[in-house]
């Protein structure tokens, strides 16, 4: 099976210690987030977890622990924008993560890291001419180190409108522009280039839309085809990506990027980090009384075949 850590919170930049101690006690146990009271419990063992997929900002925390994680199959989506601290107040500096990815790359491989240019909010300051530039200027740095980039414009989720007013949706035409700009860049520098937006539209430009975090890319991090028997979209309507058992918590992400959809205020997420304990086998939180606690089913997806990708 796989599990994800990255939906809904930044595993890898705050609570790498907690995760690691889940790692070594072998199990971890989820809040249902619109059932509080139901519990699940994962096994965290090799012969039924496959790859763990990890979705951060700041993976550098979690470098010391990264010999404890050679016996899974990893899979890492790294992101690097160039905002400053307006949009990312708690997000390190810009070359000092794009080291962070290259020394990343070189200990999982390149087949099992991605890198990510999302969202893409344009204003006053962060112009369309910057964020070419911008992504052309990560990509000169990177293109050895992954084989893949995704990027995506802000999606004005209901909180984000009430918590971040000033945030609107990008113009068509600049994604249009967009678009195409980082298409010829990515095509410049060799690397396969994703959206990850419900915009289906701009396929016409040659853009793929059709998911960024795709079953293949987790066969491909392992170089194994993987017998999934069930595949969960994250937006059936247009998303293909395989987004199950994550084991994240929302409202808990300190980067306090202004554009984030897992967070809701920044009291609540400075509530739950109080309530954060690394030896809990919850990510916020201990058991309380009245949870029901059920086992999850897990099983390998590994097939014997080995591929050649």
């Amino acid at each position: 099976m796989i599990i994800n850590t990255g939906q809904r919170t930044d595993i890898p930049a705050f609570y790498s210690k907690w995760f690691i101690n889940r790692i070594r006690e072998k199990y971890v146990m989820v809040r249902n987030p619109y059932y509080p009271s139901l519990v699940t419990k994962f096994k965290l063992t090799p012969d039924v977890v496959d790859i763990i997929g990890f979705c951060t900002k700041n993976p550098k925390p979690m470098f010391e622990y990264l010999d404890e994680l050679k016996d899974f199959g990893q899979y890492w989506h790294v992101t690097i924008t160039g905002f400053d601290k307006d949009l990312e107040p708690n997000v390190p500096p810009l070359d000092e993560r794009i080291e962070n990815f290259i020394y990343l790359s070189k200990r999982v491989g390149v087949d099992s890291i991605a890198w990510r240019y999302t969202p893409i909010i344009i204003n006053n300051k962060y112009t369309v001419q910057y964020h070419i530039q911008t992504f052309e200027y990560i990509a000169s740095r990177l293109y050895k180190h992954s084989h893949l980039v995704v990027f995506g414009f802000l999606d004005l989720y209901e909180k984000l409108k009430t918590n971040h007013s000033e945030l609107v949706d990008c113009e068509d035409e600049n994604k249009i522009t967009i678009s195409k700009a980082f298409l010829e860049i990515a095509k410049k520098y060799d690397m396969e280039l994703r959206l990850c937006s419900k915009e289906k539209r701009l396929n016409q430009f040659g853009i793929d839309v059709n998911g960024c975090m795709r079953l293949e890319d987790y066969e491909q991090s392992i170089h194994t085809k993987l017998n999934v028997k069930q595949k969960m979209e994250a937006r059936k309507s247009y998303c293909s990506c395989y987004l199950s058992n994550d084991i994240g918590s929302y409202n808990s992400c300190l980067h306090f990027c202004s554009y984030c959809y897992a967070n809701g205020t920044k009291e609540e997420v400075l509530l739950n980090a109080r309530k954060h304990d690394d030896n809990s086998p919850l990510l916020i939180g201990n058991l309380n009384e009245n949870d029901t606690i059920r086992e999850a089913k897990q099983e390998s997806f590994l097939t014997k075949q080995i591929t050649l990708f």
